[in-house]
């Protein structure tokens, strides 16, 4: 239950502020071209207090849900009254960047976000820069079935040359059901494969692991931090600082591959070769049988390890800020790749979180040590609200955008009946978008899918 709060509370406050961030953008264009704003709220509904500066109602409302702006003459009809105050009454150009400006202020502030992250305190695992090199394979799994082998570099993957492990885990979310070009360096030769990603019936818990591999993180030996009671590993003899050499003679380099070798074994003993205060020494370990909360079989010997090497980045303003450009550019082209995936159908859309897969990855980032994951997180939300908000869907500012560029070409404005059944269609089939990516995310909570009815 205090996840679940902490979730809830944590996503609201983020959209909060993104919300008036994107609001404000509006606010302060309007301003600066002359419309009368009558409006500011921080929040939403019943007025609590406030002030009045000019023709500008500054309030704080009920509800701390983000906020709005009220331009004069925004609703209901675009013909201007003859009041040089109002919205309508102004050149579509600068109507246009008024509009810009919402989404404009979103891009701005995860860019700010981002370059805030790259100069103070920034762990980064070494791996995420680390040639993409194959650890395990799963004897029977679809890997296996591509070709796949242990000690495979990929070096291209869906059409991206030299993948890091990050982007080769994005490109496989939005290829499910479906096959990718795999490119790999083995045996010295370059090798093309063509690798099926099968179904996965929870997008949001999947993992490289359940295609059957799994990249290395580390090129020493895991070492072992914790050992826990009563577990068959403890009860075999192991101990917080153990290096484990390998398991049945096979070296793994990363917490997953350990994973998914025991998962394949099933309860058979494991021979483990370790290394103890520099001397090597063997056991023998019968794992135990679990079950994950998807109610996937797992198999466990009772040990934790110390995370993969990482490093401190603290960049100076300028390199932050470069690097801030290139990785929201980055995400842009991701999220339009996704985008074009879905309208293709190549990408289903129980792929996309909605408000209750936000809030429940808010609460695991919320969860983590330090500052730095909720900026990173809060600000790749805010890249894909202003381009969500960026989209020729009518209600959206890209709708509405779409609309004035339609008459700034033809010279007159469109009708109005036509368009308010535009919108209110595009209303309708948003609705209904989000009742069922709201019914996507609930069925992927354990609890929800495995209830029969």
């Amino acid at each position: 239950m205090t996840f679940v709060l902490v979730s809830i509370v944590s996503m609201l406050i983020m959209l909060g502020i993104l919300v008036l961030v994107h609001e404000f953008g509006h606010f302060a264009v309007a301003k600066l071209c002359g419309v009368r704003v009558e409006t500011f709220s921080i929040g939403m509904g019943t007025r609590l207090f406030g002030f009045k500066h000019g023709d500008t109602d500054y309030r704080l409302s009920l509800l701390p849900l983000g906020g709005y702006v009220k331009m004069a003459g925004e609703m209901g009809s675009d013909k201007s009254s003859g009041d040089p105050g109002e919205y309508a009454s102004h050149p579509r150009w600068q109507r246009i960047l008024i509009l810009c400006a919402g989404p404009a202020a979103n891009f701005l502030l995860a860019l700010l976000l981002l370059a805030a992250v790259y100069m103070g305190h920034n762990v980064v695992p070494d791996y995420l820069s680390m040639p993409a090199v194959v650890d395990y394979v799963r004897p029977g799994s679809p890997a296996a079935a591509a070709g796949l082998q242990r000690g495979d570099r990929i070096v291209r993957f869906d059409g991206v040359q030299h993948p890091t492990w990050d982007t080769i885990f994005q490109h496989a979310v939005m290829n499910l059901k479906h096959t990718v070009h795999v490119e790999v360096e083995q045996g010295g030769q370059q090798k093309q494969l063509t690798l099926h990603l099968p179904a996965e019936s929870n997008p949001s818990n999947f993992t490289l692991s359940d295609v059957g591999f799994t990249l290395g993180e580390q090129d020493k030996p895991l070492k072992v931090s914790q050992v826990q009671p009563g577990m068959p590993g403890a009860k075999a003899g192991l101990k917080a600082g153990d290096e484990i050499l390998s398991i049945d003679g096979t070296a793994l380099h990363s917490l997953m591959s350990m994973v998914l070798y025991l998962r394949h074994n099933g309860s058979r003993p494991v021979t483990l070769d370790l290394l103890r205060n520099g001397k090597p020494t063997t056991m023998v370990v019968t794992p135990t049988k679990a079950v994950e909360p998807d109610g996937t079989p797992a198999y466990e010997i009772g040990f934790r390890v110390e995370p993969p090497p990482s490093h401190i980045e603290r960049l100076s303003l300028p390199q932050a800020f470069s690097k801030s450009v290139h990785d929201n550019i980055k995400d842009t082209t991701l999220v339009a790749d996704v985008l074009h995936r879905l309208v293709t159908a190549r990408m289903s859309l129980r792929t996309l979180s909605g408000p209750v897969g936000i809030a429940r990855m808010t609460g695991e980032v919320a969860a983590l040590p330090g500052w730095a994951p909720m900026m990173a997180w809060t600000a790749n939300i805010s890249l894909q609200l202003g381009l969500i908000n960026l989209l020729p869907i009518p209600i959206l500012d890209g709708g509405n955008i779409l609309f004035l560029l339609i008459e700034s070409v033809m010279r007159h404005d469109l009708n109005e009946q036509f368009k308010e059944r535009v919108f209110q269609a595009a209303f309708v089939f948003l609705v209904l978008l989000m009742v069922f990516i709201v019914f996507s995310d609930l069925s992927k909570i354990p609890a929800i899918s495995h209830f029969k009815m």
